[in-house]
């Protein structure tokens, strides 16, 4: 067995934790022994979640989901206090020589340095800054989506909702020959990031109807209500949003039955069904990754804040903030200027 330096003082690191419904705080934290096999990460960056973060900020988890909604390394529980998040981006300080060094991303709440085992995170592959590797979970949704939602070449595809998982969403079913897809939001400003990506944009009342696929992932009941009516006869809509403990009213009278409508959900937790025998969630995550290595999808993270400033970003961002699609946190000396992609 090797042994590893301790730790010193230098080492201790700060979290962010969830102290109330609403209310979001800086704590100190201790990291505790490295020991055999694990590694010690200094985060560069990490990135928060519109949606789901977003409903445990604000205490929206259901206690039928407390268990099923933990995370990765959460401490805490739901409703709070919490420390809870899944996207970090760091880079190894201590651990095995093979390790050190190496930029990694991690499904770690949001903290200065955290020790995880060696198995937990996954190196960024060349060609992926880790600026842009904040994206990963992100990216991941979409992956496992469109592989719940199994297009075939040629569809029509209407995606509704242009957030970040939106956007991903459009740009891989894009890149599938034949296939047409169109991103539908209520906030038109987001056509300009669906330009960016060659995705054609239209608001509800100018997209078009009869689409083969209908994705839906922009976090309302009224955009369920609009995917829902763009499906063809028999197509499938899938459903990405995750309510929390919202109920949600559809209308499953008027044409659903006659048109042989398709209700299904997707959720990143489990490995789609079709892929589930061959694919472990490590292999999906490590595509995630490979996919993120395109410039184009620097687009998508349109602000950044400096860690100490996540409490106040957190209160924002449940406020609205609709211009905003990825918010992405920097971590010490990579504090830089927004867009700016952290290399230390």
């Amino acid at each position: 067995m090797p042994a590893y330096p301790s730790r010193d003082k230098s080492a201790e690191a700060r979290a962010c934790w969830i102290e109330a419904p609403g209310r979001a705080v800086i704590r100190d934290a201790s990291l505790g022994a490295l020991g055999p096999g694990d590694l010690q990460v200094r985060a560069l960056h990490s990135g928060i979640s519109r949606g789901t973060e977003m409903l445990v900020f604000r205490g929206e988890v259901p206690p039928s989901e407390f268990q099923r909604m933990r995370a990765p390394f959460q401490e805490g529980d739901f409703p709070a206090p919490v420390k809870y998040g899944y996207a970090s981006v760091g880079r190894v300080e201590q651990g095995p020589p093979g390790w050190r060094g190496r930029a990694v991303f991690c499904l770690h709440p949001h903290q200065t340095r955290y020790i995880v085992p060696a198995a937990s995170v996954h190196a960024l592959p060349d060609g992926l800054p880790p600026a842009r590797a904040v994206l990963a979970a992100h990216m991941e949704t979409a992956l496992n989506a469109l592989w719940d939602a199994a297009p075939r070449l040629g569809d029509r595809i209407a995606v509704v909702g242009a957030g970040v998982i939106g956007l991903l969403l459009a740009w891989l079913a894009s890149r599938m020959p034949g296939c047409e897809v169109e991103l539908i939001d209520t906030h038109a400003a987001r056509g300009d990031a669906a330009g960016r990506l060659g995705i054609g944009f239209a608001t509800p009342a100018t997209a078009r109807p009869d689409a083969d696929l209908v994705l839906h992932a922009s976090g309302s009941a009224a955009g369920l209500v609009t995917a829902l009516g763009l499906a063809a006869f028999e197509a499938t809509v899938v459903e990405l949003s995750w309510y929390g403990r919202r109920e949600v009213a559809l209308p499953l009278g008027e044409a659903f039955h006659s048109r042989r409508l398709t209700l299904r959900a997707s959720q990143v937790g489990q490995v789609a069904v079709a892929q589930r025998a061959r694919w472990s969630h490590g292999r999906r995550l490590a595509m995630a990754l490979a996919l993120l290595r395109d410039p184009l999808l620097d687009g998508l993270i349109t602000d950044s804040a400096p860690f100490d400033d996540l409490p106040a970003v957190l209160a924002r961002l449940a406020g609205g903030a609709p211009d905003t699609l990825c918010q992405r946190i920097d971590y010490d000396d990579c504090s830089h200027s927004e867009g700016a992609a952290c290399t230390a």
